[in-house]
């Protein structure tokens, strides 16, 4: 059917039955129904579009994504490939290589030098006989026994726009929901005070690479599950505050006059997005007096905050986001999203990546042990993903202490933790050189069923019509992983 000719015919059918609606009375009725499925106010402050809800009981209820945007190193991290030393500076086979797509910046290298990690790695306890992590992640290596690691991830981008979005929406093109998005839609609100889906980022150290506010948008979904970012400087939300001498009484009475007139054009357009509005103007209403405490960490315990380092005291740091993150899902926040810029390391690796991981490395783990320590940790899953890996070969200069990497889709690492994962394993191998995928390969698709999954939801029907066509997070492919399930 003609999505414009389909879009004027449910108009039309969304007109007769609100209009038989108000003529039978059913408004009030409406509003009892609103209130009775969680809405807070009469005003609209519910979700407009109302939640699907799990498809079978969840074992987690919120997300917490840690999204470490460039493309970090898993050889330098995750991926211990000893017998690489034996081929430091050797040219990468052709039989590993295999032809494979290359992206610009070394396309047309004359040699591909085998790069080795300068770093040592050592031994973590799990609950399978241990996993090999860098010596700069030593905080990790002490929450590895929570954590299941996937050595054989996978995606189809090889540059940073089209991976993030992809990871972010489960396809590379513009224009889908994000992961926050489709799990505000379905689980819906928990919080009439906070957003559903939350997103802070931290600035990192070396080349950082553009974040998109699409990369949190709600796509075709209705406006109000688009992700909500928290500034690092000034009021963490604009325009939090009411101006110089507008009292709150009188943003009150403004809200009411702008809501009355915006009811007034839903019931004759039947606009969701109207809805969706006045939703918005209601929660940054209450939001200017949930937000200052929600940032304010002098509730804080001295204990926690040197768990997390002293980087937690400084706002906008990765270690600050990772405590504010904690606070939020403990508060019912649905989807809580971190950014890390800066893993893009096309040279200088080894200098740029100990800063990184000294940014990241104790405030991740300190965030498990808060969560595990107040009796969160089972019912939240954390994510913490790159848009793609590192190529084993070296770009440009290389030297046994300083060598740089290319982007690498074939094959890196990921992690989960929490709700529904199970805890302590290594999921997936790559091959000799961490070039190729050599057992139990994971798609982002897959990765993405597998997480819907634990958050109660069957991945083929969690979706949404648009323009005539069911989409959803998976698009038309992806299996749940069983061996990563708890």
């Amino acid at each position: 059917m003609n999505p414009i000719h389909e879009h004027y015919l449910s108009l039309t059918r969304r007109r007769f039955f609100g209009r038989a609606a108000t003529t039978i009375g059913a408004g009030l009725g409406a509003l009892s129904l609103g209130s009775l499925l969680g809405g807070s106010n009469a005003l609209g402050a519910q979700d407009t579009a109302l939640p699907q809800g799990p498809h079978f009981a969840p074992k987690a209820k919120r997300v917490i994504y840690l999204h470490m945007e460039g493309g970090p190193s898993h050889l330098d991290l995750y991926d211990y490939k000893p017998e690489l030393r034996r081929r430091f500076n050797q040219d990468l086979p052709d039989s590993i290589r295999k032809g494979q797509r290359l992206t610009t910046m070394t396309s047309g290298q004359s040699r591909f030098p085998v790069a080795p990690s300068m770093f040592r790695f050592q031994r973590a306890e799990n609950r399978t006989g241990g996993v090999w992590l860098s010596e700069i992640l030593p905080h990790t290596a002490s929450v590895a026994n929570e954590i299941a690691f996937i050595h054989s991830m996978e995606t189809e981008a090889i540059n940073h726009e089209p991976g993030i979005t992809f990871f972010q929406t489960g396809n590379q093109q513009p224009g889908r929901p994000s992961f926050g998005s489709w799990m505000s839609y379905g689980l819906g609100s928990a919080n009439a005070n906070l957003p559903t889906f939350a997103v802070m980022i931290t600035q990192g150290q070396g080349n950082m690479q553009a974040l998109a506010a699409r990369f949190w948008g709600s796509g075709f979904l209705p406006s109000e599950h688009q992700g909500c970012k928290l500034r690092s400087s000034g009021d963490p939300v604009l325009y939090l505050k009411d101006p110089p001498g507008v009292a709150r009484l009188d943003r009150r009475r403004m809200l009411d006059l702008v809501g009355a007139l915006n009811e007034k054009e839903a019931r004759e357009s039947l606009d969701p997005e109207v809805d969706a509005r006045i939703a918005q103007a209601e929660m940054a209403y209450r939001m200017q007096m949930s937000v200052p405490e929600l940032t304010d960490f002098s509730d804080e315990d001295e204990a926690t905050l040197a768990l997390y380092g002293e980087d937690v005291r400084k706002p906008g740091t990765f270690a600050a986001n990772c405590l504010l993150a904690r606070r939020l899902a403990e508060r019912g926040v649905r989807f809580i999203q971190l950014y890390m810029r800066g893993w893009d390391q096309h040279g200088g690796l080894p200098g740029e990546i100990q800063l990184q991981t000294r940014a990241v490395d104790r405030a991740q783990a300190a965030l498990i042990k808060d969560l595990r320590r107040r009796g969160l940790l089972d019912e939240t899953l954390i994510l913490w993903a790159g848009e793609f890996g590192r190529t084993v070969y070296s770009q440009g200069t290389l030297t046994e202490t300083n060598y740089g990497r290319d982007h690498h889709p074939r094959a890196f690492t990921v992690w989960a933790a929490g709700g529904g994962i199970a805890p302590g394993i290594s999921y997936g191998k790559t091959d000799d050189y961490g070039y190729n995928i050599a057992e139990n390969p994971v798609t982002v698709h897959d990765l993405h069923a597998t997480l819907l999954h634990v958050l109660g939801f069957d991945h083929e029907r969690l979706v949404y019509r648009h323009q005539g066509r069911d989409y959803r997070l998976t698009d038309v492919s992806g299996r749940v992983i069983p061996e990563l399930l708890a």
